[in-house]
């Protein structure tokens, strides 16, 4: 949503100061200009990044117009799932949860959170440290070197696409001069033409400088930028979920680590303390229910 509010502000405003200013919108209107930039641009981003990039810039860009992936929810049901895991862990030990590590689409725990289901690399994330753990993995230095390694990894990974992004966005002023000059060959080449002719197709020609630098700065610029804030929010999601593993293993009680996690996250998402502590009464609950049932 803040995309397309962004842009209509952008566009409005420069196009609304030129109208104000006296100048006619029909002068602007070339198409051609757009695309010698936008196809220009496109056709160096293709030579510049591999087919993953490409397809992952795409699907991300049409994931921005949904807004922020990870809401309060969804790091409730996040801390709730981890709440449970390690409560059990605490009383079974990771060998009672080893049926739900390597089968968590079908674990009666897992499927309480479908939310965490449906994000398969969390998932991944989440089960495979927790096989780890159970193989003897239990030091929490090395169990936190051996994340962060990862989340680097994972890091450079979501950067990607912005910085993609953002390597066009760079470029699109300098393809907005090849326009004009473009336009400018053109009209040097009708320069016996009456003035008004000549004087629109010079015009026209300054149009692709004006579209290159108003597309870079106004719109590809910030959706980069918007994209590596996405980015950077999912990265966090990752980040809460190994302060608390690595807490657990370090010894803390289900509850602190919790805690942990918690912290980990942005104040606009972060749900309260009596937030968290209420979704793990109820997650206790729920495990009390299936020991009973048991």
């Amino acid at each position: 949503m803040n995309l397309l509010i962004g842009a209509v502000i952008v566009f409005a405003s420069v196009l609304g100061g030129f109208m104000a200013l006296g100048g006619h919108l029909t002068v602007l209107w070339q198409p051609f200009e757009a695309i010698i930039i936008c196809g220009a641009a496109f056709g160096a981003f293709v030579i510049a990044n591999p087919w993953e990039v490409i397809k992952d810039t795409g699907g991300s860009v049409i994931a921005i117009f949904k807004g922020t992936r990870h809401k309060r929810s969804d790091y409730l049901d996040l801390l709730s799932l981890l709440y449970a895991i390690l409560r059990t862990a605490r009383t079974k030990g990771l060998l009672g949860l080893e049926k739900d590590i390597e089968h968590p689409q079908d674990s009666a725990l897992f499927q309480q959170f479908p939310k965490v289901v449906d994000h398969k690399r969390a998932l991944r994330f989440i089960t495979d440290y927790l096989r780890l753990m159970s193989l003897g993995g239990d030091k929490a230095m090395e169990l936190e070197v051996l994340m962060d390694e990862e989340l680097h990894t994972m890091s450079k990974e979501f950067g990607r696409a912005p910085r993609a992004l953002h390597t066009m966005a760079e470029a699109m002023p300098a393809l907005g001069i090849v326009a004009a000059v473009l336009g400018m060959i053109k009209a040097m080449g009708a320069i016996s033409e009456p003035p008004e002719y000549l004087g629109k197709l010079i015009g026209g020609a300054m149009v692709g400088t004006f579209l290159g630098v108003l597309l870079s700065y106004g719109l590809v610029g910030p959706l980069a930028a918007a994209l590596n804030r996405m980015r950077e929010d999912e990265l966090r999601y990752f980040h809460c979920i190994k302060a608390a593993l690595v807490a657990h293993v370090g010894g803390s009680a289900p509850a602190v680590a919790i805690e942990h996690a918690r912290k980990m996250l942005h104040s606009e998402v972060q749900p309260t303390f009596h937030e968290v502590e209420e979704v793990t009464s109820n997650a206790t609950q729920r495990l009390g229910g299936e020991r009973k049932a048991a």
